[in-house]
């Protein structure tokens, strides 16, 4: 219960920021951090913003992307200057660097699927920015693939809202608890299924 009255207090807080004089610089800073460090999904704070101003939905979904994948480079970026410092000693403690290059062949072999996979369903994408980061990935197919997923997913909110306007807000107020425990068991069956 304490959970479900954190998750709606964030959400309440995210709200109160869309009416913010500095609106849109929180929406970019939540999405940014959302793809490295920040634990809970911000997709409720582009519906609050899209229903707000229906006719901006489109330039909500683009700057939601630009600053995911900012923020994924961030995650890339920790997971890089991690290695330097705990990798070796994590392969080392973990499994033969034998085993270890084998593991980094099949994630560079499958970059692409894991970064559109993550990007596009509730699997946290700053496992895969972190990870990816960790384990040297060309940056380039990252940023690309990204791009792509992130677009996707942020852009077909936008197209929803665009169609159901308000009617969405009514029902996620409606049945908010629900949704959480409905969206915390598709997070977990994606984990299970994808990582």
């Amino acid at each position: 219960m304490f959970v479900l009255k954190f998750i709606r207090n964030v959400y309440d807080w995210m709200g109160s920021k869309a009416e913010s004089p500095f609106a849109l610089a929180w929406f970019f800073f939540l999405f940014l951090i959302e793809s490295c460090v920040f634990f809970i999904p911000v997709d409720p704070l582009l519906i609050l913003f899209c229903i707000q101003e229906n006719k901006k939905s489109y330039l909500y979904a683009f700057i939601a992307t630009c600053a995911s994948v900012i923020g994924g480079l961030a995650g890339y970026m920790i997971g890089f200057l991690m290695w330097g410092t705990i990798g070796p000693k994590l392969v080392g403690i973990l499994f033969s660097e034998h085993t270890f290059s084998n593991l980094i062949c099949q994630y560079k072999l499958y970059q692409n699927w894991a970064v559109l996979v993550a990007g596009f369903t509730p699997v946290p994408f700053k496992a895969v920015t972190i990870s990816a980061g960790f384990c040297h990935l060309p940056i380039i197919p990252f940023i690309i693939y990204s791009f792509i997923a992130r677009g996707a997913r942020f852009f077909l909110v936008a197209s929803l809202i665009r169609i159901w306007g308000p009617a969405i807000k009514i029902f996620i107020d409606k049945y908010f608890n629900k949704l959480v425990i409905f969206f915390t068991v598709i997070v977990f069956l994606s984990c299970y299924l994808f990582i």
